[in-house]
């Protein structure tokens, strides 16, 4: 039986003793496609989790923790479904990557999207859904009115 990695995501095979993929971060799964008796590690043993439907396409953001821990309990939720996951540092947020602090974000293939949004929002751990805010054109239109009509009293005083 053959031990050979292989990252299910890109094809890269790895070089050394590495349980995920140096060019795209997906967990590394065996070449032959053979269960293996006992994992090689102990991120090795989380990757066994990982259904093989959910791991194909690009990465995909699904969510966002406020702070490292966060982003690992709901990347850990996920892996509990067999949905694998990667942690990214939120764009635009430069704090050093040996700490803790800062938004994290929760990145899935997309063949698992749609299962991670599920899973995260039954949890009520999915983010919001962006609604844009549009405002009731009556009360638009009142509130222009109330300010033309305050505006003109003021200036009638004015001139009194």
């Amino acid at each position: 039986m053959s031990n050979e990695l292989v990252c299910p995501g890109c094809g890269n095979l790895p070089a050394g003793d590495e349980a995920f993929c140096v060019r795209c971060g997906m967990p590394l799964v065996a070449a032959s496609g053979e269960q293996l008796d006992e994992p090689l590690s102990e991120a090795h043993e989380r990757a066994r989790k990982i259904d093989p439907r959910y791991t194909e396409g690009e990465l995909v953001r699904v969510a966002g923790g406020r702070n490292q821990a966060e982003a690992e309990l709901i990347q850990g939720l996920l892996l509990e479904e067999g949905v694998p996951s990667i942690l990214r540092r939120t764009a635009g947020f430069d704090v050093p990557d040996f700490l803790a602090a800062g938004p994290r974000d929760v990145m899935v293939p997309e063949a698992g999207a749609e299962a991670a949004r599920e899973l995260l929002h039954s949890a009520d751990l999915a983010p919001p859904a962006r609604t844009a805010a549009r405002p009731n054109p009556v009360k638009l239109v009142a509130a222009i009115a109330l300010g033309g009509a305050g505006a003109a009293l003021i200036a009638y005083l004015l001139q009194s």
